[in-house]
């Protein structure tokens, strides 16, 4: 953490305390004290509003949590959803030199009209309409001038506190707080970089080019940079704002479920923020997906374990469900697998035949999220992000046709998925694969058996056990005799001055040197009898690597010049 960062940090610190957030202060180090009053509103609505007084790069981390349930709980998920970044334009000049520093030359050049006027504001950019020299009316984000030194102090900041807090607080699953700031930081990078956001919507609709009715707007790739996105400016209204439950609002309902299952299950490529502003409606009948920059990629196992998933959830096939989720997740310790599964079992009994009116307002793939991390099975995150995908699609769909069995909308396309998954083609694909990764295993035998003997000639084989028990025994053995050294060192210290401090008579008015060597030792055993207790009280935490982390993290602290 730079040392200029300390002013951001107390302004933190005085926001989190003020919304009743002290008590993680505390455990990082940090003393504060909540105002009255302040913690008897709901956990998600004190952060939601802490974030947003924080500012862009909090509010951004809320939003990332927002599609995280396998991070932060169904409510405070809900209240973060809600953050919206309630911040005024950026001064026009100031956006004016980075447009035309961008394109390298001045605007006029490039546009015969811009207006300085943005449509829209968010934390990270903005929006203005203009028009090309050749008469395109196109839509221009702009990055906000100087917000990526905002975000990069903001996360020496989180990072410092990640670090402070780890070990201090608990989180669902396997996450630590650090973990989830790295994953933060991966997110606005990703966001930061207006080319991939370009690239993902060009990726998009090269994959939809066969079908016309989704699109998404054109992009300019020759014009947009890092920080500078054009595009065409769309035409449409979201989609929740047409007739409800008509025949019109079916149709476009099975067109976003066939846009879905496309990205999903055929692409391995979905947008990864479907809420309605984002998912348009054009006069044509057509859906236009806008706003590439949060979006997943999933590999071929990854599909697989979705595939399974989602078959298991239609069919009703609750171990199929439990064990895959075990299967594709990472764990620590013994899972209960039949509890995991009765718990599966009871979210799907909820669920089938029920319409959308009557489901809850999360989206059961979510609710499965939950459950995995609830019995500490960490999935990774495009897992979760697909999950609360499905809950936005959920809440679309329940605007739209609030009558629709959802479950018996999605059979044909289950159906598709088993009819796939059996043909001749993908049948002999799997059987390729797998033949060919035996014949490799194989062709690697003799190898490793060579390897294997070569070790045990050279006595090069170790074989090692570790015994949770047997490591912790040798922990407690180890303070043992570190206290027992103390206090033989303390009670020798001790009585060796005392006997020295005895032998001096009374009556001399000047100290001798048995005086003060026997004053030295017992303060020296006092000494040792205070850092006996010490090491009582904190021996968990005064390790070597403890003791080394804290003295780097202090050389660190000091060495660092501002800027």
């Amino acid at each position: 953490m730079n040392i200029q960062d300390l002013g951001r940090l107390s302004k933190i610190g005085s926001v989190l305390v003020r919304y009743g957030f002290g008590h993680f202060l505390a455990k990082a180090g940090i003393e504060g004290r909540s105002e009255e009053g302040v913690s008897s509103r709901p956990l998600g609505t004190r952060l939601r509003l802490a974030m947003t007084e924080l500012g862009s790069t909090y509010v951004k981390l809320g939003q990332v949590l927002s599609l995280r349930p396998d991070i932060v709980p169904a409510d405070v998920a809900q209240e973060l959803a809600k953050l919206q970044s309630d911040v005024p334009a950026a001064d026009w000049e100031a956006v004016q030199a980075l447009i035309e520093r961008e394109l390298g030359t001045p605007l006029s050049e490039r546009f015969s009209r811009f207006e300085p006027t943005p449509v829209a504001c968010a934390s990270m950019a903005q929006v203005h309409f203009a028009v090309l020299a050749d008469g395109t009316q196109v839509a221009v984000k702009v990055q906000r001038p100087g917000i990526k030194a905002v975000i990069e102090s903001d996360l020496h900041i989180l990072y410092t506190l990640a670090h402070l807090l780890t070990g201090q607080v608990e989180l669902p699953g396997l996450y630590s707080p650090l973990a989830i700031v790295k994953e933060f930081e991966v997110a606005m990078q990703q966001e930061l970089d207006f080319l991939q956001e370009a690239r993902a919507a060009i990726r998009f609709s090269q994959h939809f080019a066969d079908e016309p009715r989704i699109s998404a707007p054109t992009i300019y790739p020759d014009l947009s940079t890092g920080r500078l996105l054009i595009m065409e400016r769309a035409q449409g209204t979201p989609i929740t704002e047409w007739t409800h439950g008509d025949e019109r609002s079916k149709e476009l309902l099975n067109l976003l479920a066939e846009a879905t299952y496309r990205q999903v299950f055929e692409f391995g490529f979905f947008h990864g923020d479907p809420h309605p502003g984002n998912v348009w409606v054009q006069d044509d009948n057509r859906l236009l997906f806008l706003d590439f920059g949060l979006t997943g990629r999933l590999t071929r196992e990854m599909q697989d374990t979705i595939i399974s998933l989602f078959l298991g959830v239609v069919f009703r096939d609750a171990e199929t469900v439990a064990l895959t989720l075990y299967k594709a997740g990472a764990t620590q310790g013994r899972v209960d697998l039949r509890n995991f599964r009765r718990e599966i079992d009871r979210l799907m009994m909820r669920v089938h035949g029920l319409s959308m009116a009557e489901l809850s307002e999360r989206s059961n793939l979510v609710e499965f999220v939950e459950v995995a991390a609830k019995f500490q099975i960490q999935l990774v995150a495009e897992y979760a992000i697909i999950a609360r995908t499905a809950s936005m699609l959920d809440g679309i769909a329940r605007e739209l046709c609030p009558d629709v069995d959802i479950v018996e909308m999605v059979t044909p396309y289950a159906q598709r998925l088993v009819g796939s998954r059996l043909s001749p083609d993908r049948i002999s694909e799997d059987l390729l694969r797998v033949l060919q990764h035996a014949q490799v295993a194989v062709q690697d035998i003799p190898l490793q058996l060579s390897q294997l003997m070569n070790d045990v000639e050279g006595g090069n084989l170790h074989i090692q056990a570790s015994v949770n028990e047997v490591n912790s025994l040798e922990a407690s053995v180890r303070r043992a005799g570190i206290r027992i050294a103390l206090s033989v060192l303390c009670a020798s210290l001790g009585i060796s001055g005392v006997l020295l401090l005895s032998t001096v008579p009374s009556f001399l008015g000047e100290q001798s040197t048995v005086m003060i060597a026997g004053t030295i030792l017992a303060i020296l055993s006092l000494c040792m009898f205070f850092g006996l207790l010490l090491h009582v009280a904190m021996a968990a935490r005064l390790t070597p690597r403890e003791l080394r982390r804290q003295l780097i993290a202090v050389i660190r602290f000091f060495s660092r010049r501002p800027g």
